[in-house]
């Protein structure tokens, strides 16, 4: 493998500013929800840049772009790139936004070298991987694989009952092309971390072999309203008197399964939500993560055992509705290993890890040999406005994909 080629990282560096200052905050950081007028500003950003370098640009039915850069046999199966340019409410630069602005970067180095692949290349854009403003995340990945119908991600509403289709169609970006898999060679996800462990071992890069399973739940403990004052401790049916020792059950859940276990409490809502009422109704969002699938599977059961137990007892009713399964993935040998030999020509340091975060690479993996890039971010941050990453690891994780890429772009 030739390392003579490497991005413009500076470049690249101003792409991201230049980006993040649509839905830029006061704070630094960027609010670019899925499908909104800004995202939209965003896209066309996107895909001026790649028709800059001679891409063509396809969009299909869930909104998913794709920018094409021939190779010199175009019917070979293609090597891809992307991530998203949605963010959260109060989210970062960097990001989902790097690991689509790495593939443009790719294609410019590319272009400027006249360097043509066997392979075409292709970047995408997939819709709505936070799930912020629309749930679950990764509808565009998800439909495109086959986990969601059309018909589905299409009924996804945010919290006005806007649909993902009234959006779609009102930006004009209900495109006509199916939401479905086409030949792919190899996939490759560039992102920060999102986690302190490379910042902390003071490595440059992460090789990633995987990805932890994910359950979402909704959990509904119901109780009695009563008013806060005349009615005795003793006497109430107040759902937080289950909810306390459920979370301290399922923290303890997670410790007994370190350093891999997660349990996050996201959102919670009280109704009727009066200040001087007792609520009827909790509802709280639970995220139950592991990368071995089994040990989800038992921390699962573990979490109804525990919540219709500690119901009982407080004489609370207990509902667990799960949103959302997106079980443990392990990535591809092939893909896993060009990013090894491009980690190595290029001499960074680095580790091999698991995601801790979902992402499209996961459900991309179900239909094409897949795997991650990984670079450090300040003090692990991110869903953060102070979300922020060294302009030379942006700049290293980018030399590493292109050198991937091109890896599995010029082989047969």
């Amino acid at each position: 493998m030739t390392t003579s080629i490497n991005i413009n990282g500076q470049r690249l560096w101003q792409s991201l500013m230049d980006m993040g200052a649509i839905g830029g905050t006061a704070k630094g950081g960027c609010n670019r929800q899925a499908l909104t007028d800004l995202d939209k500003q965003g896209r066309e950003l996107f895909m001026d840049w790649c028709k800059a370098v001679g891409c063509d640009i396809r969009i299909d039915r869930m909104g998913n772009i794709f920018a094409r850069r021939a190779g010199v046999d175009n019917s070979l199966p293609a090597v891809i790139t992307g991530s998203h340019l949605d963010t959260q409410p109060t989210g970062g630069k960097f990001d989902g936004v790097y690991g689509v602005l790495a593939g443009v970067e790719v294609l410019r180095t590319l272009h400027e070298h006249n360097i043509t692949t066997q392979h075409p290349l292709e970047v995408v854009v997939w819709t709505n991987e936070e799930g912020a403003r629309f749930s679950p995340a990764m509808t565009g990945s998800g439909v495109w694989c086959g986990e969601f119908s059309e018909a589905y991600g299409h009924s996804r509403s945010d919290k006005q009952g806007i649909s993902i289709a009234d959006e779609l169609q009102r930006l004009g970006y209900l495109g006509e092309a199916n939401a479905e898999p086409f030949p792919i060679k190899a996939a490759f996800e560039l992102h920060i971390e999102q986690g302190p462990i490379l910042e902390a071992e003071d490595l440059t890069i992460g090789v990633v072999s995987g990805v932890q399973g994910m359950r979402w739940y909704d959990l509904t403990l119901t109780g009695q309203p009563c008013h806060a004052g005349p009615s005795p401790m003793t006497s109430r049916r107040d759902p937080f008197m289950a909810l306390a020792p459920i979370v301290q059950d399922l923290y303890a859940l997670a410790a007994k399964h370190a350093p891999w276990g997660r349990v996050t409490f996201g959102d919670i809502k009280a109704q009727p939500g009066s200040r001087n009422t007792v609520p009827e109704e909790l509802v709280v969002c639970v995220d139950l993560r592991h990368p071995d699938e089994a040990i989800l599977r038992d921390m699962h059961e573990e979490f109804s055992r525990i919540v219709a137990q500690r119901g009982q007892a407080t004489n609370i009713d207990t509902h667990i509705r799960q949103e959302w399964h997106s079980p443990a993935v392990s990535f591809a040998d092939n893909c896993i290993d060009a990013v090894r030999q491009a980690v190595a020509g290029l001499g960074y340091s680095n580790m091999e890890m698991f995601s801790g975060a979902g992402h499209d690479a996961v459900y991309v993996s179900r239909v094409a040999p897949t795997s991650m890039i990984f670079i450090p971010c300040k003090d692990g941050i991110s869903h953060n406005e102070a979300e922020d990453a060294q302009p030379a690891h942006i700049e290293a994780g980018a030399n590493v994909l292109l050198h991937a890429m091109l890896q599995q772009a010029q082989t047969l």
